[in-house]
């Protein structure tokens, strides 16, 4: 179940507490079991309280990184997810984490101190207006102004995170407000104006289905993080075999089939396979499951499966006709309508369709010209899978690795890459993966990063030792910005501006990663040579604590293949 217990049970003792204490005693009966929290003069209140509840506390060294560890914890696990910062300067630190949250539909919530409600609006020190900072870029928000208030607000935040589209939602609380004494009325009803996050499966809309695959001679399924949301992987694969339909899925939607299934075509877009973007292009039915049809999927919009009968199925009806015009669009729950699709299956063989899937999937999806002079990025990434038989947990940050982690892991089931697909956000990685393996400390978690993105959360390095997060990290080296050098290189006659991360009077790599991990208590090695880098992550993975790689090479392996921005399957560039 992914939305938690949302209020104490009513024998729950209601004795005077103050507002930090409510909000603790939410979270404990709400079943929460870790929060992400970094302390500062408006909250502490709220971390006093903490102090003394059953929560466990995961400080990281940022707020940005406590951003993104809980949201790490809500990827890996589906469940709502709790992160604290103070106000001021500790909330505006959460902004890219909320943004990127929002951006992939991942239920946080954000609970910052503020000063107090008479100091409001006055430019008292640490204050700033941060729900209209944040309005465009949460599911919901909340300024407490009363005591009383506050057990609804935390019970509705509880529910709304969670429920229909999830995304991250904002509590703003006045220290007064956190001191304030009072018995609290724990509600026991959400009642919220004008939000339905159920909706009734239409037998209309079912039968439309049926008989729109009846009729197709070339259907295809795009799957994006709407399955993995709605946990519906499962049925999304017994629909596939059952209706006979090849699946091409999106960044967000890797793993919701695995990528060795027979009709996998595996993902698409701007660095996906040329089986996806064909098949997805030139179906004549093309079934939409809980999909944004974004721009790094669809290129040209208007070119877009220009000549399929698209129908949309999402949880959110703003999705649907928003960037692509479709034949039918489904407001529904896409589990409801997979298990419901699935009691009555049209099982039907095109001979010439399957012989088209047939012949894309006999091109290896990801390929490319393998020397033995260095060691090349998308072979680390088949190492690694090899090494961990395609099990672990991957998450990367932000760049070529990203793609190239995406393209070359054997990927084989849901939540298993946990990546920034919206926002794109350098710095994601480290932090995500530390979330992730506190979710799932049963896993091996894997963050591959680049030099330029591990620099920008490296700080987190301290709450993997100092929490005994037994999280791994590989960094494939190359001292450049590899993503906007490629397009340097495709787009602007390869002239470098400030793409370039290495220091030339250092004389090495700059920096030393080892050194530097070494110095926050965690053991690495660097891998120079193809003959070190086997050993190299096999040590990583079998070590009982975290663990650095530090895999250098050239910048010269660009992600392939690509389709410019703004262009078509047919302008795909493959070498």
């Amino acid at each position: 179940m992914n939305t938690p217990t949302i209020i104490p049970s009513e024998d729950t003792p209601a004795h005077p507490m103050n507002g930090a204490e409510m909000v603790v005693a939410c979270l404990e009966n709400a079943g929460v079991k870790n929060v992400f929290a970094y302390p500062g003069g408006a909250s502490i209140p709220l971390h006093q309280a903490l102090s003394h509840s059953n929560l466990n506390i995961i400080l990281p060294r940022h707020e940005q990184g406590g951003g993104f560890m809980a949201a790490g914890f809500a990827r890996a696990t589906g469940l709502t997810s709790i992160c604290f910062a103070t106000s001021g300067p500790g909330a505006t630190n959460l902004v890219t984490a909320i943004a990127d949250a929002y951006a992939d539909s991942i239920p946080v919530i954000f609970i910052t101190g503020q000063v107090s409600t008479q100091m409001i609006g006055r430019n008292a020190f640490q204050e700033c207006d941060f729900i209209g900072i944040t309005r465009s870029i949460v599911k919901h928000s909340y300024l407490v102004l009363t005591l009383e208030e506050l057990p609804r607000i935390m019970a509705e935040a509880l529910h709304l995170a969670n429920s229909g589209r999830p995304g991250p939602i904002v509590i703003d609380i006045p220290k007064n407000i956190q001191t304030e004494v009072g018995i609290p009325n724990f509600c026991h009803e959400i009642n919220i104006r004008n939000y339905r996050h159920k909706h009734v499966l239409n037998t209309e809309d079912l039968s439309l289905i049926r008989s729109e695959i009846t009729r197709a001679q070339r259907p295809c399924i795009y799957a994006g993080g709407g399955i993995i949301a709605a946990g519906a992987s499962k049925e999304l694969i017994k629909f596939a075999e059952q209706y006979h339909i090849p699946v091409a899925t999106t960044l967000m939607g890797v793993g919701a089939i695995p990528d060795n299934h027979p009709l996998s075509l595996q993902w698409l877009g701007m660095h996906g396979s040329y089986a996806a973007n064909v098949a997805v292009n030139e179906c004549d039915l093309l079934l939409a499951f809980g999909v944004r049809f974004d721009d790094r999927v669809t290129g040209d919009v208007g070119q877009f499966a220009k000549d399929a009968k698209i129908i949309h199925v999402d949880i959110d009806l703003s999705e649907i006709n928003k960037n692509k015009a479709v034949y039918h669009g489904v407001l529904a729950d896409v589990k409801d309508v997979l298990v419901a699709l699935n009691a009555a299956p049209i099982h039907i063989h095109r001979a010439e369709w399957d012989a088209k899937i047939a012949s894309l999937r006999s091109i290896p999806a990801f390929s490319y010209q393998k020397t033995e002079k260095y060691v090349q990025p998308q072979r680390v990434i088949e190492t690694l899978s090899n090494l961990t038989d395609g099990q672990a947990i991957i998450v990367p940050g932000v760049g070529q690795h990203q793609m190239f982690a995406a393209q070359f892991y054997n990927f084989r089931y849901a939540r298993q890459l946990l990546t920034s697909a919206g926002l794109g956000t350098m710095g994601f990685g480290l932090p995500t993966a530390i979330g992730a393996k506190i979710a799932r400390p049963d896993k091996l978690v894997i963050n591959i990063d680049g030099d330029g993105s591990f620099q920008m959360n490296i700080q987190e390095l301290a709450t993997a030792y100092a929490q005994n997060v037994n999280v791994k990290m590989i960094i494939l080296n190359n001292q450049t910005l590899g993503m906007v050098a490629q397009w340097e290189d495709r787009f602007y006659n390869s002239n470098r501006a400030n793409t370039i991360m290495s220091v030339p009077k250092f004389k090495k790599p700059y920096p030393s990663f080892v050194e530097i991990a070494k110095g926050y208590g965690i053991p690495g090695k660097d891998a120079w040579t193809i003959e070190e880098l086997e050993p190299a992550l096999d040590e990583m993975i079998h070590s009982d604590s975290p663990f650095l790689v530090d895999v250098h090479m050239p910048f010269a392996d660009h992600v392939l293949p690509m389709i410019p921005a703004g262009k078509t399957y047919k302008d795909m560039i493959m070498e």
